[in-house]
């Protein structure tokens, strides 16, 4: 491809809304252009890197056995309403209305309609197991689009669905899938943890996600040195190292605690560590159940831990109306003693085995002293709901975690039968048996591992270091001088032949040669070739995007560099 003749309008400095290092170099080499907000039009550089890394996929899914299709971007709304997700989703769904007034919605995933088909088509259990795929563009309205591509209202995505007779079957289509997911972001040169994670609106219980980490990432790890232990900060676990020592029960102790509305204020006012009080939060659950939850002062609750655990569509914590209302009492006084208005009490693991300690007391600006469980207030459950802290030890090795901020690149699911339930796809078993179908769901943000590259692969000079499967081109080929009739006869000898094997960027055009040695440090090939002064010598320069200086090398050694670096 010539220089001269590409389309890639470079800017000397990124717009001032650009904060992700990612998104600046994608505008400033001319990758991408913002349509609206949270809308990218794909240049001719940036659509590069997307069909290759969209290639990089399709051959995986081929490697496994999963043979690809589309779906529509337009859909029913009735397929949403079938599976119950059509409230439950959000304000982030398109949806809109035809000249008949019938709803539909522009697809934010494609669980429903895959479903569909399979009900449809899929009746007998000697046609599974069944894997389907597709890379699509989606669409989700975000409140706040941000950081180019990764936080945006269009992108495209990988989906992938799995469709089993047995548990077995589907355990197997999961290590499958991540297998291939594995492979793929290796490829593609993105470094990934895969961790255990929150499955949110997609319903089951079981899923991996894949992040990335990065500086700009939205989401923290937590993971251990040896790398046997790694979660989304949401669901990770950790072990708590605190133990009080056991004592005898003291009486019950009713005392006043004017304007103590937090843990550190309670504390300080009573002189007690923050380990002997136990924190009371009422939370409402699908609208009209109160759940109690109870931890200890000095941890937090995770609300994606106790939504698990409570198993409730919906879940929030009680405003100061419902305080008042339910309690008697302001927020700093709830408390578990005399809680006859709770339909449930949850306790943390860290409230076990906890002596005299302080509690609210239902009514404001007041706290019971020596307050103990079983004698005092009853628990229904302990489950673990709190956020694990960085520096406790893992539940594996017990190493200390470490949190880093990373991206989510892509996400697997075991389903279970969430949709096929719902929506009827039954199948008939070896006993002639009706059972729904088993599904699980896979996906890849193939614009958002865009950035994810970007972000890991950025170089000391502003640019971008491209892994090779995924570079725009591969060899970028310089020519200093268009008037020097020897460089223009040695530039296009080696554009002819090395077209041939590898994807070749010839800068032909008239420009100076700092400006083409800015614009290749945005291009980023694995391989930089320039031909200048020694040209009639037979004498390039070669450099990669890492490299401090480029290095002279004769044309006939330009083979066995270029098979030891690009392969």
């Amino acid at each position: 491809m010539r220089q001269s003749k590409f389309f890639m309008p470079t800017l000397k400095e990124a717009p001032s809304d650009a904060v992700a290092e990612s998104h600046k170099l994608m505008l400033r080499g001319g990758y991408i252009r913002q349509v609206t907000a949270g809308v990218y039009a794909y240049l001719p550089l940036g659509y590069r890197v997307l069909r290759k890394a969209e290639n990089i996929i399709e051959e995986e899914m081929e490697n496994i056995n999963v043979p690809e299709m589309m779906m529509p971007h337009l859909l029913p709304a009735t397929l949403w309403q079938e599976s119950g997700r059509y409230e439950k989703y959000g304000e982030e769904m398109f949806k809109l209305k035809d000249r008949h007034g019938r709803e539909s919605l522009l697809g934010p995933t494609h669980e429903e309609t895959f479903t569909e088909i399979i009900a449809k088509n899929l009746k007998s259990y000697k046609q599974m197991p069944l894997a389907l795929y597709q890379i699509q563009t989606k669409f989700r309205d975000e409140n706040r689009p941000r950081f180019g591509l990764l936080r945006g209202r269009e992108f495209v995505m990988l989906d992938a669905y799995s469709f089993a007779a047995t548990r077995e079957q589907l355990d197997e289509q999961f290590e499958d899938q991540k297998g291939a997911f594995i492979k793929i972001f290796k490829r593609a040169g993105v470094k990934v943890h895969p961790v255990i994670a929150d499955s949110g609106t997609m319903g089951g219980k079981n899923s991996t996600e894949f992040q990335a980490p990065a500086a700009i990432g939205e989401d923290t790890i937590a993971t251990n040195e040896n790398g046997t232990y790694a979660a989304n900060l949401e669901m990770a676990v950790s072990i708590d190292t605190f133990k009080q020592e056991p004592e005898d029960a003291k009486e019950l102790n009713k005392v006043a605690t004017p304007d103590c509305d937090s843990i550190d204020k309670l504390s300080k006012f009573l002189n007690v560590p923050a380990t002997r009080i136990v924190k009371s939060i009422l939370f409402i659950a699908d609208d009209d159940k109160k759940i109690l939850v109870l931890i200890r002062g000095d941890k937090q609750i995770n609300e994606v831990k106790l939504g698990h655990v409570i198993d409730a569509d919906n879940l929030r914590e009680a405003n100061v109306t419902d305080l008042k209302e339910i309690t008697g009492s302001e927020k700093g006084g709830v408390g578990p003693i005399n809680a006859d208005w709770a339909d449930k009490i949850i306790a943390d693991e860290t409230v076990k085995g906890l002596y005299n300690v302080v509690v609210g007391a239902n009514e404001t600006d007041y706290q019971f002293e020596n307050a103990n469980l079983d004698r005092d207030f009853k628990v229904d459950e302990f489950a673990d709901i709190r956020t694990a802290n960085e520096g406790e030890p893992d539940p594996v090795d017990h190493q200390p975690l470490k949190f880093t901020t990373s991206i989510e690149v892509g996400h697997i699911f075991k389903l279970g039968t969430y949709y096929t339930t719902n929506m009827g796809a039954d199948f008939l078993d070896n006993n002639g048996k009706a059972k729904p179908v088993i599904m699980g769901s896979y996906g890849i943000g193939v614009t958002r591992m865009l950035s994810a590259i970007v972000e890991q692969h950025l170089n000391e000079k502003g640019g971008i270091a491209w892994p090779k499967e995924v570079a725009p081109f591969t060899i970028h080929l310089i020519q200093m001088k268009m008037n020097d009739e020897d460089q223009t006869t040695l530039a296009e000898k080696l554009e002819k032949e090395l077209s041939a094997k590898y994807d070749v960027l010839y800068d032909d055009r008239k420009e100076r040669p700092g400006v083409k040695f800015n614009d290749a440090d945005l291009v980023g090939a694995p391989i930089r070739i320039t031909i200048g002064r020694k040209a009639n010598e037979g004498i390039v320069e070669v450099k990669r995007p890492t490299d401090e200086k480029s290095t002279e090398v004769s044309v006939d050694q330009l083979e066995e560099i270029l098979n030891k670096e690009l392969g």
